[in-house]
């Protein structure tokens, strides 16, 4: 858990869980057995007392609830040391991948909420297959308790099968047994099942459907590669699997392309452990290749032709507030365009405001900001959302965008939370100096003068100047016999 200053995490502020699973019999065992040597008695009674908040036969979230209930159920002391400890036992959940830490920021009361997330315990195939953890285990409870542990965890088949040599599948499939109605979905069915979707999902499971299977990425994949191996091990880890299909829904990829790319060489280490950065640049390579591909097929057909122009597609840059822009008003509704910020990626993005294809001087910017700046998408998707909405075309030069996406950068905007308060300070900011703009043309233009001079003209205070009064008096003979005794009284006292 990253807290910059221990009163950022005291026993006052709220939280809240959440879980999708219910731990087996078996789960429990591989709890004790794995990940409490590694983590230790207070970070496990901590998993524990975090899981039992929801009900045993249910899954979902839990009631708001401030952390003094955890700290008291911990038998910690409600001070800056108990708070230490309670840090470093989630610290230890978090990294041996149990626990997910959030913090839920509310900019009106300035509160702060904590979210925990739990994570099912690995299985032990899994878990095994895990070098970093299994090294960890091993640092724990030593090599010959590691390997009498993995082999106590498994049952082996029985001797006898090793004289069958042939394996028939005899399993019934769906489709054989039952029959389900041809009829159309029910709408509204369809509808309360997207209303009753989980709003925190993750950008990974944005796309309902799974573009990129293992099944069929392991039918289009070399036999001889020598990263084929690796490829195998990515059944067992669901949250590469995830990020493959974000991938591929981001750069519009398909099987044979992800393929393609997991067999180049450079892109897993010696290990097994997927470069994920060298991967994405060649991705995004492929994503441009393929748009230039387009271009040239589109400019091919429609050579010789007249185009129309149809002033319905036009884009006009108009003002846009967060809630939503004015030529999506007519598209989706409000919390659908907000979800689309929070999970779309900048690639998609970006082409729901071209009519056509995405200018490449608008590509080329935005792929800086993701590969060289690594700003989330969310935030990506903030920054698009604020300078394609601006009332001044000429302001979206490279130099202003990458300026904001610079600031954004210093300023550690690394959520979408943060991304709207940062937008909408810079929008009060820049109605402050139009104002300013529009007071200072007015007062120039309104030719009120004051002192002979116009007010709105007027750049520097008025200094006084010395006046021609006519001829120059001549002194009396005691006004000059006065100034020499003074003149003779100061050189004396010199």
């Amino acid at each position: 858990m990253r807290v910059s200053n221990i009163m950022e995490f005291t026993e006052n502020h709220r939280y809240f869980t959440s879980r999708d699973f219910a731990l087996s019999g078996l789960d429990r065992k591989l709890f004790i057995s794995l990940y409490q040597p590694m983590t230790g008695a207070i970070s496990a009674a901590f998993y524990h007392l975090l899981y039992h908040q929801v009900a045993e036969d249910r899954t979902g979230f839990s009631s708001l609830e401030t952390q003094r209930m955890l700290f008291l159920g911990l038998g910690l002391e409600l001070n800056a040391a108990g708070r230490q400890t309670a840090v470093e036992a989630a610290s230890k959940l978090e990294a041996v991948g149990l626990l997910q830490v959030y913090r839920n920021h509310n900019p009106v009361t300035e509160e702060s909420v904590y979210e925990y997330v739990l994570q099912r315990p690995l299985s032990s195939a899994e878990f095994f297959s895990s070098f970093h953890l299994t090294l960890l285990l091993r640092d724990k409870i030593g090599k010959s308790a590691l390997i009498e542990l993995r082999e106590s965890l498994t049952s082996k088949q029985p001797a006898e099968l090793a004289r069958f040599v042939n394996r028939e599948e005899a399993t019934m499939p769906f489709y054989e047994l039952f029959n389900i109605g041809a009829g159309a979905m029910d709408p509204e069915l369809e509808m309360g099942w997207v209303e009753s979707a989980p709003a925190n999902e993750r950008p990974a499971a944005v796309q309902s459907q799974e573009r990129i299977r293992h099944s069929e990425m392991m039918l289009r994949f070399p036999r001889g590669s020598a990263n084929r191996v690796f490829v195998e091990r990515l059944n067992r880890s669901p949250e590469i699997m995830g990020q493959l299909n974000y991938l591929a829904y981001k750069f519009n990829l398909e099987i044979p392309e992800i393929c393609r790319l997991l067999d180049e060489d450079g892109i897993f280490h010696s290990d097994g452990t997927l470069l994920w950065d060298e991967l994405q640049n060649r991705a995004n390579l492929i994503y441009r290749q393929d748009r230039k591909r387009d271009e040239e097929r589109e400019r091919f057909l429609a050579r010789g032709e007249d185009k129309k122009v149809d002033v319905t597609t036009e884009v006009a840059l108009s003002a846009i507030q967060l809630d939503i822009p004015e030529r999506f008003q007519m598209d989706v509704t409000v919390m659908r365009y907000n979800e689309m910020l929070q999970r779309e990626p900048y690639t998609r993005m970006l082409e729901r405001y071209f009519p056509g294809a995405v200018p490449d001087d608008f590509v080329r910017i935005f792929e800086r900001i993701d590969l060289n700046y690594k700003l989330p998408e969310p935030v990506i998707n903030i920054l698009i959302h604020y300078v394609l909405g601006m009332s001044r075309a000429q302001r979206l030069t490279k130099s202003f965008i990458d300026s904001i996406a610079s600031n954004m950068l210093a300023k550690g905007i690394d959520t979408l939370d943060k991304a709207i308060m940062y937008i909408r300070e810079q929008e009060k900011l820049n109605v402050a100096l139009e104002r300013k703009r529009r007071g200072e043309e007015t007062s120039r233009d309104s030719g009120i003068t004051f002192g002979g001079q116009s007010r709105g003209t007027r750049r520097k205070p008025a200094m006084s100047v010395v006046k021609d009064d006519g001829p120059v008096k001549e002194a009396t003979p005691e006004e000059l016999e006065k100034m020499l005794e003074l003149a003779r009284k100061l050189q004396g006292d010199n």
